[in-house]
């Protein structure tokens, strides 16, 4: 198991949301918000945060054939 709020952790998980989404035609737009330290992790903390709304994409690649 690895810490997802660290850096390192939220970059994998950054790209494995966007890899997810893409492969099923969506582009979603992921971020990473360094927040600082935060005395109940008792550690810094790295947020990941998306343009996805309860979860889900809000809008479709944009196809190569089209147009």
């Amino acid at each position: 198991m690895t810490d997802q709020c660290d850096r390192d952790g939220a970059g994998r998980l950054a790209t494995r949301i966007q890899d997810f989404w893409r492969k099923r035609g969506f582009d979603v737009s992921v971020e990473m918000s360094d927040e600082g330290f935060v005395s109940t992790m008792r550690s810094a903390r790295t947020d990941v945060r998306s343009d996805m709304i309860n979860g889900m994409p809000t809008r479709a690649a944009i196809s190569a054939e089209a147009g």
